[in-house]
């Protein structure tokens, strides 16, 4: 899939720099050629020449040097390769990405591609949650530019959270399917997923049993036919899937702002278990008991309508998919919801404890649509998500 593809891989100056060399490898395997620039910050993690040993390739360092200027300038190398990727993308890099910045030869080649551009950021924790680095990203979003991960792991400093880098085979896949041209190339598809948590105090919330199993399904099998894929999910069981943009809320209100913010998008598949109320009053502090005995009183509040505001909204997707998860009366109930909601398709499913389909491996599905109800037999959520995602590319002709 990558025979004679060029990438300009830019590495950047965290400790997860050591596994770009595994990265060259693999890339090189697939038959990628890989031509790698190094910051000056990644040289105090990766040596120039274990970097060119892998790549096979001459190494670029230097904005100022004569002799790689007059052997390829920058400019012609930032256009030469099909894909720029930033493995790892610091902090700091992204930071100097969002603001424009040229100031060496990294960022210079990042500001003057025309290139597509992919970042697989890592960092600490902290760093990545932060307000700046979070507002870079969006802004990173916004321009184009496609991002793989980070994942949930332990890292270097000791501390655990979003900041790992992807594991490189999902990169790999990331960048293989960069270059699919499947039916979905050139279409944005916003998926949502998993449950939300609302909470009660600092450490209790009302949640659901969805595992984001389904929707992280859909949005792989939405990526695998060539879509690019805004993924916004709850605290789902299952990590996302490389190649996909993500974007992690925990709240009803966060997913609905996190949605309208990835619009417009061609799809719109609404699978997210989104939690109807949250906690009105909600403590600020460790809600104790007492010697009274008695338990508190929680007063619920309706959460926004995420399906509904996006299938009636004003910036509304071509095609809007929503999901019902019912225990009864499965296809009335779902077929109602889709009149209420203004939605074009509901995948409905039966979700009573006996189905084990809520946190289980397999689903069964009645699709309803201006057509009827279609029944589909019982499958694994990944053939499951592979049969909507055809469907759909078939209703984008």
């Amino acid at each position: 899939m990558l025979t004679d593809k060029t990438i300009l891989l830019i590495i950047g100056g965290g400790i997860a720099a050591f596994r770009s060399l595994d990265l060259m490898r693999r890339l090189r395997d697939r038959g990628a050629h890989v031509t790698p620039v190094l910051t000056h910050a990644a040289e105090e993690f990766v040596t120039p020449l274990s970097v060119s040993a892998l790549a096979a390739s001459k190494v670029y360092r230097d904005l100022f040097d004569l002799t790689d200027e007059a052997e390829m300038g920058h400019i012609e190398l930032s256009r030469a390769a099909d894909l720029v990727l930033v493995c790892p993308a610091t902090a700091n890099l992204m930071a100097r990405m969002a603001g424009g910045l040229a100031d060496d030869l990294a960022t210079t080649l990042l500001l003057a591609t025309d290139t597509p551009v992919m970042i697989v950021p890592a960092m600490n924790v902290r760093m990545w949650e932060h307000p700046a680095t979070q507002r870079n990203l969006a802004t990173l979003r916004a321009d184009g530019i496609a991002v793989v991960g980070p994942v949930d792991g332990a890292m270097a400093c000791g501390e655990f959270g979003p900041g790992r880098l992807s594991d490189v085979p999902d990169i790999v896949s990331a960048v293989e399917a960069h270059f699919v041209e499947g039916p979905l190339s050139g279409k944005h598809v916003l998926v949502t997923s998993g449950p939300t948590h609302e909470p009660i105090d600092p450490v209790r919330y009302i949640a659901n049993r969805s595992s984001g199993a389904q929707g992280t399904a859909i949005a792989t099998a939405l990526r695998d036919l060539g879509a690019r894929v805004t993924f916004v999910t709850g605290p789902a069981d299952v990590p996302p899937p490389a190649g996909v943009d993500v974007v992690r809320v925990q709240t009803a209100q966060q997913m609905l702002d996190a949605t309208l913010a990835a619009l417009p998008a061609d799809v719109a598949v609404m699978a997210a278990a989104v939690a109807d109320w949250r906690v009105e009053n909600a403590s600020g502090s460790k809600m104790k008991k007492d010697a009274s005995g008695a338990a508190p009183v929680l007063s619920f509040a309706e959460n926004p309508d995420i399906l509904k505001t996006v299938a009636q909204g004003t910036t509304r997707p071509r095609l809007v998919v929503g999901f019902a998860a019912e225990t009864d009366d499965v296809t009335a109930h779902a077929t109602a919801k889709r009149g209420r909601k203004g939605c074009d398709w509901i995948v409905a499913n039966d979700v009573s404890p006996a189905t084990g389909i809520m946190g289980g491996s397999e689903n069964s599905v009645t699709l309803i649509t201006d057509a009827g109800a279609e029944d589909w037999p019982r499958l694994s959520k990944a053939e499951t998500a592979r049969r909507l995602a055809v469907r759909i590319a078939e209703a984008l002709r």
